[in-house]
């Protein structure tokens, strides 16, 4: 199977490169393609561990470059499209690169797959998709109802694949999922800023009273569900991907206080984000039943792994918080 990923240096593509490159017996892997633009949170240093793997090819281009997506479409199986700018903070700071990456970049490799034929597209996505909720969860057919320009962005790019998929009957599939963690992840999502900020015996920031609420979920959980789509998912659906383990932000603070054997004297209370959406929860009952999936990573176990990541990989993250590249 040949299989574009887009953004495939990023956190979450690079996972699902290793992974579905990883030796597994005698079955075949896949051949894959990644074409990422390389920018601020995007590394070949992430995909380090797969560069000498002959089914492996890195291009560097961007999304929104119609010539060089339509030069890697070509012969594809499916894509799986990972390819965002996904920072809430920077969206709020200047709307417009994610405009262009999310929305734009993803009708550009739309348009190349129908071209191309390709046979199955699966468009990742997210849980800020549908706002806030106070208590229960989204099913995949809750309303959009997104509170950020990095969510409304994303929303657009949902419609905009589900839209293909009616009108040119490109077998896309949307998968939306819930807060992921794990190694590799760039220094400026809350975990990885936390540890790395208590590693350096810095403060760390917690919005407001730390109220806002969010499930965890492991970045090879995660991918274990894309793959379960990509390979078993019906063509024009939505597939929810959850972790199962919901704590307030002041909960999970506590938890990595504890990790790096500080204590809350180290903690700095912030003015709380604009328009900071309170709670997210996803039901994720449909994937289960229908595809069998289930997180396998406890989160006790996968913070403990991730925090002791960061401890001993200093080399990555020290020059991504300085404004440079891992070494």
């Amino acid at each position: 199977m040949r299989i574009l990923v887009t953004g495939g240096a990023g956190f979450i593509g690079s996972a699902y490169v290793r992974r579905a490159l990883a030796p597994r017996g005698a079955a075949q892997p896949p051949r894959i393609t990644v074409l990422d633009a390389l920018t601020y949170s995007g590394s070949e240093a992430n995909l380090a561990p797969v560069a000498g793997h002959p089914g492996y090819t890195f291009v560097h281009g961007d999304i929104c470059d119609p010539d060089v997506v339509d030069q890697v479409m070509a012969g594809q199986d499916a894509v799986v499209h990972f390819a965002a700018e996904s920072h809430v903070d920077r969206s709020i700071d200047g709307a417009g690169p994610f405009v262009r990456t999310n929305v734009l970049g993803t009708q550009v490799l739309l348009d190349a797959a129908v071209r191309h034929r390709v046979g199955r597209f699966v468009h990742v996505s997210t849980d800020e998709v549908y706002g806030s909720i106070a208590e229960g969860s989204w099913t995949e057919d809750a309303p959009l109802a997104p509170n950020s320009p990095y969510s409304a962005s994303k929303a657009g790019s949902d419609l905009l694949a589900l839209a293909c998929h009616r009108t040119h009957g490109l077998d896309v599939v949307v998968t939306r999922c819930t807060n992921n963690y794990g190694p590799y992840q760039f220094p400026e999502k809350v975990i990885p800023l936390f540890v790395t900020h208590l590693i350096e015996g810095r403060t760390v920031p917690l919005y407001g009273d730390g109220r806002h609420r969010r499930d965890w979920l492991h970045v090879l959980d995660h991918c274990r569900g894309i793959d379960l789509v990509l390979h078993g998912g019906r063509a024009g659906e939505v597939y929810h991907i959850g972790g199962g383990t919901e704590l307030s932000n002041r909960e999970l603070t506590g938890l990595l206080l504890e990790a790096c054997g500080a204590g809350w004297d180290r903690v700095e209370h912030v003015a709380d984000r604009k328009g900071h959406d309170l709670r997210y929860a996803l039901d994720d009952s449909k994937i289960r039943e229908e595809l069998g999936y289930a997180p396998e990573v406890s989160f006790t176990e996968g913070l403990a792994a991730t925090v002791e990541w960061y401890r001993t990989h200093r080399a990555w993250w020290q020059p991504l918080k300085e404004g440079g590249r891992p070494r």
